[in-house]
């Protein structure tokens, strides 16, 4: 009976190696994706802002969760769609960016505080975590490598180097970039082996 209790959890063990190594893999790919086709993105995450809004505004009508919950939902999603507009450009010292992460943190705090009184079948809590509260801002992490492949132009926001040389300025940003993308691709070369390509 030992035998097959340790052997249960080395099977968790493995598990959960192989889940994590699927999430990576999923990030990884969906990050790939994101920076290929940032005008398909922007269009999936808009209209994803605009069904999470749907959903608080139906929760609101349909049922009783309390009126704060589905608000502030409402105020995320409304910066959410203001993140947006600059889309793939997402600037996480603008106020609007640190609004939404704070929002975000509030929003997180007051759902556990009432889904931890009020009784609700796990599913429909979870429902509510991944729809209302993950989706939009898990989307919007993936797509922040995105910036690192946009083209500079010269109608940029941020102050151009002195001489206003664009592709001088834009590779020196660039070279301090920290990104998903370049995390993953990192951890890639890093730890998995890498074939040699034979040149016929």
């Amino acid at each position: 009976m030992l035998f097959l209790y340790l052997l249960s959890i080395v099977s968790l063990l493995v598990q959960a190696i192989f889940v994590t190594l699927a999430i990576a893999a999923g990030l990884y790919y969906l990050a790939e994706i994101v920076e290929e086709y940032t005008v398909m993105a922007k269009y999936v995450i808009t209209w994803t802002v605009i069904a999470t809004a749907s959903i608080h505004i139906g929760l609101i009508i349909f049922e009783d969760l309390p009126l704060y919950l589905n608000v502030l939902g409402l105020v995320q999603q409304l910066l959410h769609g203001v993140l947006m507009k600059d889309f793939p450009v997402v600037r996480v010292t603008s106020i609007t960016f640190i609004t939404a992460l704070c929002t975000l943190v509030v929003h997180h705090y007051m759902a556990f505080k009432y889904f931890g009184e009020v009784y609700y079948n796990f599913s429909e809590v979870l429902a509510y975590f991944t729809i209302c509260l993950w989706v939009v801002p898990f989307a919007l992490f993936v797509s922040l490598s995105a910036n690192d492949y946009v083209l500079p132009t010269t109608g940029e926001r941020q102050p151009l180097l002195a001489d206003n040389n664009v592709l001088t300025d834009y590779l020196s940003r660039k070279s301090k970039r920290y990104s998903l993308l370049s995390f993953f691709s990192f951890a890639k070369e890093s730890i998995l082996p890498q074939r040699n390509k034979k040149a016929f």
